[in-house]
């Protein structure tokens, strides 16, 4: 494929990713009423604008600063400064490379790379955007995007995708392949969702129980139209979400199974949960069903490569079936209040797919992924990525695969508690000591 060709091809698999964001906004609109969705839209396309500057001033050189060192792709050669420690380069934690997309990355290999990126970081953005502006003033919801934005998911993906060391637990720690995400969605998912869950346990109020004798119901859906659109949206924004990175799409990673894999983890989520509400309430809810559809699809995508076709579809019925049940817990169990779904949306879907690598993968993709197993793995030449269902004749890789991602997921919640549990805490101190400034008493 010739250079313009391959441009050509970026471009429009970024110009799809974006449906992705874009379809969580309506999904999230649809159980709000009144003008709530007007000012969810708004926040959400905020989310959107804030990710791409500030991903583009200071995340692209914090996630893909040090990718060169892990990396042969023409054009990254000059993004190969990774904050690490001194006596070993495979624990890298911080890019430092390619500010403002200037310098070294003014490749176009670099430029692809940060179409590739934005769609899944403004993915974690909008997910806690949307959460925080549902309680907090909007300047603290778009500092806590900034936060996300900048800092907060550019790391974690560094860590895993950038040259960071969980891509490397692999050889340092004999864990499989190492972590594995290949779009960095669901990683982002995740990080987006627990955040959210970390602003409301900070800021929203316990929800009062239910009254003695009152049975439980699924939350109102007041847009359903609306949602069910967000998630085919979600759905078709994957398709470019999973073939946008040069990167996967040099090593060949980027074959018809993908839209297979897809297709059918997105019909197994929309299916799942239509017959458990059809069951348990006489009629197929809309919004479980939009709801689980895109935590199937935002899952799917870490392991869309490397999962065989029932795989993906078993997993998107999981993840159908889960979701209204946590939706449930949510409510009715913890008494939080997630109107938008960010909790069984983002931070199960995301979860899930993060383990769903170490489970599904059968070995016959990622040959030599994170540099492990380039010949031969598990004494088995050509073997790729591989969980505890390995195709026929290849080894399994258990529970090597799952220990490394297990390791990835518990390096990643303590990042994102921490980081995001810093500002928060900032914000409850100026939330204090603006409401005990006394009020100025008018003279006369």
């Amino acid at each position: 494929m010739d250079n313009s060709a391959f441009s050509t091809l970026n471009v429009q698999s970024a110009i799809l990713a974006f449906l992705v964001p874009a379809g969580l906004i309506l999904v999230a609109g649809g159980a709000l009423a009144g003008r709530r969705p007007a000012r969810s839209a708004v926040a959400g396309l905020g989310a959107l604008a804030l990710t791409v500057i500030s991903y583009w001033a200071c995340g692209f050189a914090f996630h893909l600063g040090g990718v060169g060192l892990t990396s042969d792709l023409p054009g990254l050669e000059g993004l190969v400064w990774e904050w690490a420690s001194p006596l070993n380069l495979e624990w890298g934690v911080l890019g430092l490379r390619g500010f403002l997309l200037q310098g070294e990355a003014t490749t176009p290999a670099a430029m692809s790379l940060y179409l590739s990126a934005v769609p899944a970081a403004a993915v974690a953005t909008l997910l806690l955007m949307l959460s925080l502006r549902e309680r907090t003033p909007g300047w603290m919801a778009a500092m806590g995007g900034l936060w996300m934005a900048t800092l907060v998911y550019p790391m974690a993906a560094n860590w895993f995708s950038g040259g960071g060391w969980l891509m490397h637990i692999g050889h340092t720690l004999g864990l499989g392949h190492g972590y594995v995400d290949l779009t960095g969605a669901s990683t982002a998912a995740y990080v987006g969702g627990l955040a959210a869950l970390l602003g409301v346990l900070f800021f929203g109020r316990r929800l009062p129980p239910l009254p003695e004798g009152e049975l439980p119901t699924l939350p109102p859906v007041h847009l359903p139209v609306l949602a069910i659109v967000g998630s085919l949206l979600v759905t078709v924004g994957a398709i470019g979400l999973a073939t946008v990175n040069p990167i996967h799409l040099r090593a060949g990673i980027i074959t018809p199974r993908l839209g297979v894999n897809l297709v059918l983890a997105a019909a197994g989520g929309a299916f799942l949960p239509c017959l458990y509400t059809w069951f348990t309430t006489g009629a197929p809810d809309p919004l479980m069903a939009a709801r689980a559809t895109a935590a199937a699809v935002l899952g799917v995508t870490a392991g869309l490569a490397f999962m065989p076709p029932w795989a993906a579809l078993a997993f998107g019925a999981l993840a159908g079936l889960l979701v209204p049940l946590i939706t449930f817990l949510v409510r009715y169990g913890l008494r939080i209040d997630d109107p938008i779904g960010a909790v069984p949306v983002g931070m199960l879907g995301g979860l899930l797919g993060i383990l769903a690598v170490g489970f599904f993968a059968d070995g016959l993709a990622g040959q030599g992924w994170n540099g492990v197993g380039a010949e031969t793995y598990l004494g088995v030449p050509g073997q790729g990525v591989t969980g505890f269902f390995p195709a026929p004749g290849l080894a399994p890789d258990w529970p090597g695969q799952l220990h490394a991602q297990l390791v990835g997921l518990a390096a990643i919640t303590a990042l994102t508690v921490v980081l995001m549990g810093v500002l928060f805490i900032a914000f409850k101190v100026l939330l204090f000591l603006w409401r005990s400034v006394p009020e100025p008493e008018e003279e006369g």
